[in-house]
């Protein structure tokens, strides 16, 4: 794809295969050490997902709370960063890294495609969080989330750092969280102006969506997750520039 010039060019973001939550299976668990290093063996990218901790340090984890991972309850927001990295894995001797101990470990070897969560409260602790802690990472890098907030503070804060919208259709019950307002946004991609996105990572099987046929008509990758077969693979890369997989390892 030719990316429009008014971009940098972000070739390198959509060069390789994304390992979602890193390269897990059998002997690793997702957004773990051991399942970012057999990405980076592998040479695919990385994406990953940061939580926010009691004591406002960026945890590369998923889940808003322990219980399906850890061994422990609760949200991971209610702990403090030293209690979190004491918690063991259900099913692996990893320990939950916090962003820094990512950074160190992949040492620019592969691009790493961050996720920001967020708890849709307007609170620009993690974001502020992640800017401070990455600032003098050389290694390619770009910053997404689906909330448009914590995009848009990236953007105010350091527009010169990739960032990316991750979304859907707004179709999951999840969303009925959020005003109609909000729902509506999400969807329409009415963010946008002040978000100003280099990317969009979106829902395969929501996909074709038109806003994301635009945006792709515009110039700005589009990835698709999550891939779990080489048949969802052909049919993704019809309608996006890269692939976020798990479950198989492709070329």
């Amino acid at each position: 794809m030719r990316f429009t010039p008014a971009l940098r060019d972000l070739r390198w973001l959509v060069s390789r295969p994304i390992a979602h939550r890193g390269l897990h299976g059998i002997d690793s668990i997702e957004n773990t050490h051991s399942a970012f290093s057999h990405a980076i063996m592998r040479n695919y990218a990385i994406e990953c997902d940061l939580q926010i901790s009691k004591d406002g340090e960026a945890m590369v984890f998923h889940d808003d709370t322990i219980d399906r991972l850890l061994e422990g309850v609760g949200p991971v927001r209610q702990q403090d960063a030293s209690s979190l990295r004491q918690l063991k894995f259900k099913s692996c001797a990893d320990r939950i890294q916090t962003l820094g101990e990512l950074l160190d470990q992949v040492d620019a070897k592969v691009p790493l495609i961050i996720e920001l969560k967020s708890h849709w409260d307007y609170d620009p602790e993690l974001p502020l969080r992640v800017l401070n802690v990455i600032k003098n990472y050389r290694g390619p890098y770009a910053l997404m989330s689906f909330d448009p907030d914590m995009i848009a503070c990236i953007a105010e804060r350091a527009p010169g750092i990739v960032r990316g919208i991750t979304a859907d259709r707004v179709t999951d019950a999840y969303y009925e969280m959020l005003s109609l307002k909000r729902r509506l946004s999400l969807r329409n991609f009415s963010h946008l102006p002040r978000t100003k996105p280099h990317f969009v990572s979106f829902d395969f099987n929501g996909l074709p969506f038109s806003p994301v046929t635009a945006i792709r008509k515009a110039g700005h990758p589009v990835i698709s997750w999550t891939i779990n077969s080489p048949a969802d693979s052909t049919i993704a890369l019809r309608y996006s520039d890269q692939i976020t997989f798990q479950g198989y390892h492709p070329a």
